[in-house]
């Protein structure tokens, strides 16, 4: 379809894309929320209360519906305690549950509810896929980052996120973080920062340098870091380029339960820009 002519098993980066035909971004990129939300006729179908959380895509690069999966929180902070408890579910990466709702009809329920699927449709203007969950017991302390460096797509932007708020969550907790309007800055891709990896090795340092790249890149633009200080149910939707993070645990001993979904969008290419491997369904 978009005349890249490689193996399906190949290494696969943004430099493979340079010299194609320009392809569209998502049209919410393109088209002010605001302008086509009278006249759209899949957006008139959401309640009042998702179209009033769904007002500043277009502007900020995200979304929050209050309270949206209240009634699902504790059943599934219960799931995952058990599943902790019986070697169902383990920590990969240090203090990340990888791809529960491979595992539990619940959490694959939530991810694949026909309406969010529906409301992340409307924002991408393609059908999506949601292909992995990640279970939070404790805030991730992860620094800034575009969740496009690691789930990357071609066209650009055709990844799209939720963030759930599984208990009451507090800045002291190392609550989420996020820079406003920052989805609307460049993708900072393999090009732009100095991996260290060679045709054949990848960079001993490489998502380091990446970090570091996001970092001067918050600063040259000045950008203003919000913090999500969510209740319960809460659900944070984000831009696949929106620059977002977990703050610094300054209550020793406190949980930060969370879970987030992850949706490729169909008919797009998908891979991962720094190791470059394409993405397995």
């Amino acid at each position: 379809k978009f005349g890249l002519k490689k193996w399906l098993i190949s290494p696969i980066s943004s430099k493979d894309f340079k010299g194609l035909p320009p392809q569209p971004r998502p049209w919410l990129d393109e088209v002010l929320l605001h302008e086509i939300a009278a006249e759209n006729e899949v957006f008139q179908s959401f309640s009042p209360k998702i179209q009033e959380g769904l007002m500043s895509w277009s502007k900020d690069g995200y979304a929050i519906l209050p309270g949206y999966f209240a009634k699902e929180a504790d059943k599934v902070n219960k799931e995952i305690n058990e599943g902790l408890k019986t070697g169902k579910f383990r920590f990969k990466y240090g203090n990340k549950i990888m791809f529960a709702l491979n595992q539990s009809d619940l959490i694959d329920g939530m991810g694949n509810r026909a309406e969010m699927k529906k409301i992340l449709s409307f924002l991408l203007d393609k059908e999506v896929r949601c292909f992995q969950s990640i279970n939070f017991i404790e805030g991730s302390k992860q620094r800034a980052h575009s969740d496009i460096v690691h789930m990357t797509t071609y066209p650009q932007g055709y990844l799209i996120a939720i963030w759930i708020a599984l208990e009451d969550i507090k800045e002291e907790q190392g609550s989420l973080f996020y820079y406003p309007g920052s989805h609307k800055l460049p993708y900072v891709l393999n090009e732009d920062f100095d991996s260290g990896s060679s045709y054949f090795r990848l960079g001993a340092n490489a998502y380091k340098a990446y970090e570091d790249k996001v970092e001067s890149v918050i600063q040259e633009n000045k950008l203003k870091k919000k913090v999500f200080e969510a209740k319960k149910g809460d659900v944070l939707i984000w831009h696949a380029n929106l620059l977002h993070g977990g703050g610094a645990i300054t209550k020793p001993g406190s949980t930060r339960k969370s879970m987030v979904f992850h949706y490729y969008a169909e008919d797009v290419i998908c891979y991962h820009e720094i190791t470059q491997r394409p993405t397995r369904f």
